[in-house]
């Protein structure tokens, strides 16, 4: 359970990344950032974040843009193997089942997955030295707010039914 509260909660700082990063840009007509997905795509999605409820400077803004852009030849081969690898093992979900190569698959996936929050923890902490003492004050609100939510959320779930036997 702690596992796909885990994963809910770094898609959710995906898509806020992404937001933040469409917010961010200052040209209209400036071009569109590259096709992006996972947590790539998220990950520019917490500068909006950052921009709607901590009231970014546009120095910070553009501090944040340069971050995420320095860090993306970094993710991006860190996402396409993770994708990679979910397609191979999508092939046993709905195939013939293997359960040594699965396993083998499920290997290079944890070993990808745990890359992977390293890498955006790092980056999560270059964003956060951008902000300002006040803003990570009110940050830590938000983020307290928003455990307490999804601990609400989680307690008013319905029970799993029982499983048959």
């Amino acid at each position: 359970m702690k596992s796909i509260r885990n994963r809910f909660l770094i898609a959710a700082l995906a898509v806020v990344f992404g937001t933040a990063l469409a917010n961010a840009q200052t040209a209209p007509d400036a071009p569109p950032p590259p096709p992006m997905h996972g947590h790539e795509f998220g990950m520019f999605h917490m500068i909006g974040f950052f921009a709607k409820n901590l009231d970014l400077t546009d120095t910070q803004k553009a501090q944040m843009k340069d971050i995420l852009e320095k860090e993306r030849p970094t993710l991006k081969p860190l996402m396409e193997q993770s994708h990679q690898v979910e397609q191979q093992l999508h092939q046993y979900e709905e195939g013939s089942y293997n359960e040594a190569k699965v396993r083998t698959l499920a290997a290079q996936q944890s070993k990808v997955e745990l890359e992977l929050t390293v890498q955006r923890t790092r980056i999560h902490n270059e964003l956060y030295q951008v902000l300002t003492a006040d803003q990570q004050a009110k940050l830590k609100e938000l983020e307290a707010q928003h455990q307490a939510r999804m601990q609400q959320h989680m307690q008013d779930a319905p029970p799993a039914p029982p499983a048959e036997e």
